[in-house]
């Protein structure tokens, strides 16, 4: 093998473990974020956060989390009923 061609493919090789180790950091922190967010919602629906690391098993995960959502009782407080909006007055034409 051509020494010029050899270092070509060890160029080659570390893009490409250059370009996956990328793609895994970037990986982790999406999954990291997805976690956080369930997190604060099972929190703020009066469940226990930690059901958010279901998402760790993947697209089950996610089906078994929106499951435990729509189904799942929320121990939440209803809060006041908002006010009727009404539009303010168009201006008059007599002016």
């Amino acid at each position: 093998m051509d020494p010029n061609q050899a270092q070509q493919m060890h160029a080659a090789g570390a893009l490409v473990a250059g370009m996956m180790g990328t793609f895994v950091l970037i990986a982790l922190a999406m999954i990291a974020f997805m976690i956080f967010l369930f997190w604060r919602i099972f929190t703020k629906a009066g469940m226990p956060g930690a059901l958010a690391l279901i998402l760790l098993l993947g697209p089950v995960g996610m089906l078994i989390n929106a499951c435990i959502l729509a189904f799942g009782q929320w121990k939440v407080v209803p809060g006041a009923a908002a006010p009727a909006y009404y539009p303010p007055s168009a201006p008059s034409a007599q002016s």
